[in-house]
């Protein structure tokens, strides 16, 4: 299971990042799209020096060589922006790339340096009101061909959507809103790693 930060600062946030690191976290994204360049090397630095292998940067590429942090995100737009040349160097140097599609044509298409990809939202996001998908993705994923690349699902996914969402054929799952909009982050998040770890 792979969390997402809140992309906006919120109380407490390095303590309850520590804290699901320690309730078996695998991989956090660090997506904070309007942060400067001094203010992710502050975020960064605020998280233990033991947990930074487990980030994932989505913007800011250049600070993770210098905070052990050995995987990036591309969004779609950063993607299409990059020559497959640059993608490979990336490659060649150790790191893992993720990236986020939203048609499976363009899964399909993917560049297979790209070690998983993903793709929603599955259903209304929580994190963005409004933001909904109209694809049948039972029917979209049983035209998967590419298997190189991970799909992870996101957008929407509760606690007691994640079977249904994994038995479409998602690899896996990634949290955001239900887990930051939540009264107890730790407890849900812990209830949604179960379930997972379940399946």
């Amino acid at each position: 299971m792979i969390l997402i930060s809140n992309p906006i600062p919120i109380e407490n946030e390095i303590n309850l990042i520590h804290q699901f690191f320690k309730e078996g976290l695998q991989l956090f994204h660090v997506r904070k799209p309007d942060f400067s360049t001094a203010e992710m090397k502050a975020f960064l630095s605020e998280i233990k020096s033991d947990y930074r292998q487990n980030l994932v940067l989505h913007s800011h590429h250049q600070l993770a060589v210098a905070f052990g942090i050995h995987r990036i995100h591309f969004t779609e737009k950063k993607r299409n922006e990059t020559l497959e040349e640059s993608l490979k160097k990336w490659k060649q140097k150790g790191f893992t790339l993720s990236t986020s599609i939203h048609k499976m044509v363009d899964f399909e298409k993917l560049s297979d340096v790209f070690d998983y990809a993903f793709f929603g939202p599955v259903l209304e996001s929580i994190s963005k009101p409004n933001y909904s998908s109209d694809i049948d993705f039972e029917k979209e994923l049983k035209q998967r061909n590419n298997n190189k690349t991970a799909l992870i699902a996101i957008g929407g996914i509760t606690s007691d959507k994640i079977k249904t969402t994994l038995k479409y054929g998602f690899d896996d799952v990634a949290l955001l809103g239900t887990i930051w909009n939540s009264n107890n982050s730790v407890e849900n998040f812990k209830l949604c790693q179960q379930i997972v770890l379940s399946y």
